[in-house]
């Protein structure tokens, strides 16, 4: 029968060690010894070291029966150990084999029964110590409230019971780089507490064995390691030993150790949700061992930590999640009006901050940007959004950091961290978290852990403290943040889907409504195209007609005054014209205002009505007038027609006199549902008119006196109304017969101003 060893030999070198092969090193620790054994009973491996137990050597032992070589009592006491509760929750056996007494456990591995044996001691005094320090702890565990302290709890508690020289617990990050979160050591040993350590110390092959195999136990660094042998029956025949108590150790790893001056090793896995939250890693500086009682207390103590991370994490969490919950519930309370200015008071509302604690936040919607808070720049926002639309997010996307997803935004940015969610009809809402600069301390460099040379890699020797600057990244956004931007997103998705129906009903309203002034002045259009036109023209017929039918006998003073009489009608012709050419060319301009100093306007209108104003014999006091929205040529067609209309319905019995007065401060006059800033009133001397026809006037073609009496085509004031109704005024008469009439103008707010309350 041929044997061989199975010890893997191969040189760990920089392409290959996050892939060493660590849990076939084919061989083990030396204080206990190895047996596997096939379903059939066949003793198939052996450690070397077998004949330091038993006075048989390993090559005597393989291919053998195991009830040949230890008994049939024992082989029976085996199996019945492997198809009982023992063996699936990892209690050791305890028995007899060849005289002595062993603690084993036992595994499977591939079709194979993995038996690793330890000499039995038990230290019935520490044993005891450490059933009654379990019990204190469990009543002072319920007297922390944050994870820090119970892991600073059960750090200690665990040197109390193993009695290591130190003890730490360590936590990982998402990279798996290491950080000493709570801590228990010799008075007169240098403190590790709050050291991180790199991802590479315990890379991703050695992280993998952690999460099978929740204890490791290192008794000896100085270990020389025993040879597994096998029977040579088949090419490349080997044992996995991931669930291995005595598996042989790296020798990088024995190398970081012997460089940190440690003798024995302790490691117990944290696990919690299936993945490897941390370590409870045990140093003692010289040899150690302890029992397997002893070992399952200190694994009790990984299993406090685990059963209350979540607990504690939440507890650690609750005021600052309260605050957040209080924000949230703040925020979807504000009683908003559908109007897109309500974007407005969202964004301004500290409580967008508050449920992601932010520093900024901006809403994009239908290509206007709304911002709060430190925010970046309009054209940094688009880019970063740009970018976004790239990566295909459907929910939401947060990082702390990021110039990993795209380097342009680097230092140069005042920005860090994002919480991004998509509204649907290419809106957007960004929170922002300013960079946060942190200095970490590194337990050693972490770029220099492993080195190379000739013989291979080894574990950098030098663990100085070194002090790293992290940029360019904010703090960590809290879940409980996440998800607090995640439901408000919804309602405020909701909330810019009805702005927008409403929007559009007031669209289609104001369309329905220009729609029926239009079909009203088609309406008086045609009627004064059949009346109005007709009346000058029919007049022009008659008179030429007359004219030609008395050629011969009409006189020259007569030809002259049917002249006149023809030109007068041409020319009120061509002015109802050019009255109705005004009228139709005024639209809706709202989106063109602009600031107009209307005491300019009120100059330049006096100015070009100077001859009329002086031939009136009329006077026109005026005070300050006030800036206000609107567009400037409209203004001064405005103050015209008003103008005009008072010269023209002056009385006879006095001159006209015309007084112009304004509001001198914004001031906000309510009327039905609209609000306006500023008011301007001509108050003139004329004839006035009954109260009655107050809002008739304003009608296209209307007229409350005959074109004997009063000259002109009914729409003048008209054109008023228009206008103010294009600049989103309004415009209104008061009259007192024979008295006078007062023509009152009323101009719209800034639009940039914040929504005033109606």
């Amino acid at each position: 029968m041929k044997i061989k060893d199975i010890v893997n030999r191969d040189l760990v070198n920089l392409t290959n060690c996050e892939h060493e092969p660590i849990h076939i090193p084919g061989k083990i620790q030396p204080h206990g010894f190895l047996l596997g054994i096939t379903l059939k009973w066949k003793i198939d491996f052996c450690s070397e070291n077998v004949a330091s137990y038993f006075g048989i050597s390993h090559t005597e032992m393989l291919g053998k029966d195991f009830s040949a070589v230890f008994g049939i009592t024992a082989e029976e006491e085996i199996l019945a150990y492997t198809n009982g509760d023992e063996f699936r929750d990892a209690f050791p056996l305890e028995i007899e084999l060849l005289g002595k007494f062993f603690q084993i456990n036992i595994h499977k591995s591939d079709g194979i029964y993995v038996l690793e044996a330890e000499l039995l001691f038990v230290d019935r005094e520490k044993l005891a110590d450490a059933y009654k320090q379990t019990i204190q702890f469990v009543s002072q565990m319920n007297k922390t409230t944050s994870l820090k302290d119970l892991c600073a709890l059960v750090a200690q508690g665990t040197r109390e019971i193993t009695g290591y020289d130190r003890v730490m617990i360590y936590r990982f990050d998402e990279q798996y780089n290491g950080e000493v979160f709570a801590e228990d050591c010799r008075e007169d040993l240098e403190p590790f507490l709050g050291l991180h350590y790199p991802h590479t110390d315990i890379p991703a092959q050695a992280r993998e064995l952690y999460i099978k195999n929740l204890l490791r136990l290192i008794v000896d660094i100085d270990y020389v390691p025993v040879p597994i042998y096998t029977v040579d029956d088949r090419e490349g025949k080997n044992l996995d030993l991931s669930l291995s108590i005595l598996r042989s150790t790296s020798p990088i790893h024995v190398e970081y150790l012997k460089n940190i001056g440690v003798g024995a090793t302790l490691t117990i896995s944290l696990i919690h949700h299936g993945k490897l939250w941390g370590l409870i890693a045990c140093h003692h500086y010289s040899e150690k061992n302890i029992s397997p009682e002893i070992r399952l207390a200190a694994k009790l103590q990984g299993q406090f930590i685990t059963s209350q991370i979540d607990i504690r994490q939440s507890n650690d969490e609750y005021i600052s999640a309260q605050k957040t919950n209080l924000a949230l519930e703040q925020l979807t309370s504000l009683e908003l009006p559908v109007l897109k200015e309500s974007i407005e008071k969202i964004v301004e509302a500290r409580q967008l901050l508050e449920i992601a604690n932010a520093s900024g936040v901006c809403i994009i919607t239908r290509d206007k940007i709304y911002k709060n808070g430190l925010t970046p720049s309009d054209e940094q926002i688009i880019s970063l959004i740009r970018q976004l639309k790239t990566k295909d997010i459907v929910d939401f996307f947060s990082t702390n950091k990021i110039s990993d997803l795209f380097p342009e935004f680097d230092e140069n940015s005042n920005f860090a961290g994002i919480i991004y969610h998509p509204l649907g009809n290419n809106g957007h809402v960004v929170w922002f978290r300013p960079e946060t600069i942190s200095e970490i301390k590194w337990g050693g460099d972490p770029e220099k852990r492993i080195l190379k040379d000739s013989t291979g890699l080894h574990p950098g020797n030098s663990f100085n403290i070194y002090k790293q600057i992290v940029k360019n990244q904010s703090s960590n956004w809290k879940q409980y943040e996440i998800n607090a931007t995640i439901q408000y997103t919804h309602t405020l998705h909701n909330q810019l889907i009805l702005i927008m129906l409403s929007e559009e009903e007031e669209k289609y309203r104001n369309q329905s409504e220009i729609l029926k002034e239009t079909n009203s002045e088609l309406e008086n259009i045609n009627w004064i195209s059949t009346h109005d036109l007709q009346e000058p023209l029919r007049k022009i017929q008659l008179i030429t007609s007359k004219m030609l039918s008395e050629i011969d006998v009409i006189s020259t003073e007569s030809i002259s005054n049917s002249l006149e009489r023809v030109s007068k009608s041409a020319n009120r012709m061509s002015g109802l014209l050019e009255d109705i050419l005004k009228y139709t060319r005024i639209k809706n301009t709202r989106e063109t205002l602009v600031e107009v100093n209307l005491n300019e306007i009120l100059e330049s209108t006096i100015r070009e009505m100077n001859e009329v104003i002086l031939e009136s014999n009329a006077v026109i006091e005026s005070e300050k007038l006030p800036e206000v929205h609107a567009i400037g040529f409209l203004m001064r067609q405005l103050f015209v027609n008003i103008i005009q209309n008072s010269l023209k319905y002056s009385s006879q019995e006095r001159s006209p006199k015309i007084i112009i007065t304004a509001s001198q401060e914004p001031v906000i006059v309510r009327d039905l549902f609209k609000v306006y800033c500023h008011w301007v009133r001509f108050s003139d001397n004329g004839i006035g008119f009954e109260p009655h026809y107050a809002e008739s006037i304003f009608k296209i073609f209307t007229r409350l006196h005959t074109q004997e009496h009063y000259t002109g085509s009914g729409i003048g004031l008209a054109l008023c109304k228009k206008i103010m109704q294009a600049v989103g005024g309004d415009i209104r008469a008061e009259g007192k017969p024979g008295k006078g009439t007062d023509i009152i103008i009323y101009f719209p707010c800034d639009p940039e101003d914040t929504l005033l309350p109606l």
